[in-house]
């Protein structure tokens, strides 16, 4: 499955909220992407990982799917995961929230 954003609950979304000061932004960015490469990807239920960065290097967006909040509650259970975020909390403040995609409109 690719990253798809619409309205319907074949989905769970992820979304990690990431305050870091600029300097330590590309550290961050590749805890993320080597935890998504090596780790998330591979669990069950998962679906997609997007990254996104603020401008001003402040802050970083984790927008991840995945198949049930079964899944999620898995992955955070898994013994890589605490050593994980231990690494991403040294390097920024984190917000995580579950959401359902509630609007969206194309052209």
């Amino acid at each position: 499955m690719q990253a798809t954003i619409r309205t319907d609950s074949a989905v769970i979304t992820l979304v990690n909220v990431f305050t870091v000061e600029p300097a330590k932004l590309p550290s961050l960015l590749d805890l993320l992407r080597d935890g998504t490469d090596t780790f998330f990807s591979k669990m069950p239920g998962f679906v997609s990982s997007s990254v996104l960065t603020a401008r001003d290097g402040s802050r970083a967006i984790n927008y991840s799917q995945w198949k049930s909040v079964d899944d999620i509650a898995a992955f955070r259970k898994d013994p890589r995961f605490a050593p994980y975020i231990q690494q991403l909390l040294a390097l920024a403040k984190a917000e995580g929230i579950e959401c359902d995609v509630a609007y969206v409109k194309s052209a």
